[in-house]
């Protein structure tokens, strides 16, 4: 993108009109990292919490060194619970090993069920193994949705002692847990992980099966990514 096209945009960002700074902030998509997050930064305090949310998204999949600092800061001190899910998600996508610590003491300590949702997806992002003993504690939430994100990463960890512990879902009444089981045992190679899909492939719903199908066909034709 061309300097003039970068000035209209950095002129939009600035009107008053929050409708041009939205476009404005949309457009950055075909603008590089380096490029974009200079501008993406005079929107993150913007009085239009849409374009805040729009912002933190953005310095996740705009990657630079500026990034990660931004987006721990936001997931530790903002007000907003919205902000701080937005961030969360935002460190899983720039999945930078760093944000584990950040990320797994919002899980522990923040007291939204939203932001803890995305920190476990991010976590599970990070596919790193240390978020187990996080995420094994999420199973116990109250919070169904809690149970879906942490039964998902688990399996991005690829957890494989915790087949165990995520199998006592297999009857949920949640079919999106269900599935989520269905899909993380995909990535869980295990002899419990073989029968349990293969009951899950007779689930009533649609979806679940299609997921143990999909899983039992990965165990069962096992490449590279699975070791």
């Amino acid at each position: 993108m061309n300097p003039v096209n970068l000035q209209e945009i950095t002129a939009q960002l600035e009107s008053e009109n929050s409708k041009d700074r939205m476009i404005a902030l949309a457009s950055l998509r075909s603008v590089s990292a380096e490029e974009a997050v200079p501008l993406i930064k005079k929107v993150l305090d913007d009085e239009n919490l849409q374009i805040r949310s729009m912002a933190v998204f953005a310095l996740g999949i705009k990657p630079t060194e500026e990034c990660y600092p931004i987006l721990a800061r936001l997931l530790e001190t903002d007000p907003d619970y919205g902000i701080r899910a937005d961030a969360a998600g935002a460190l899983g996508y720039l999945q930078d090993i760093r944000a584990l610590e950040p990320l797994m003491r919002a899980f522990y300590e923040d007291t939204d069920w939203l932001v803890r949702f995305s920190a476990a997806v991010a976590l599970g992002n990070l596919k790193d193994a240390r978020a187990r003993d996080a995420l094994i504690q999420a199973l116990d939430s109250e919070e169904v949705v809690l149970h879906q994100a942490a039964i998902a990463a688990l399996g991005e960890i690829k957890a494989l002692d915790a087949v165990d512990d995520i199998l006592r879902f297999a009857q949920s009444s949640d079919w999106l847990v269900r599935q989520r089981l269905a899909e993380a045992l995909g990535s869980l190679p295990t002899p419990k992980s073989l029968s349990a899909l293969k009951y899950m492939e007779k689930d009533s719903h649609p979806h679940v099966a299609a997921a143990a199908t999909i899983s039992l066909n990965r165990l069962e034709n096992p490449t590279p990514d699975l070791v």
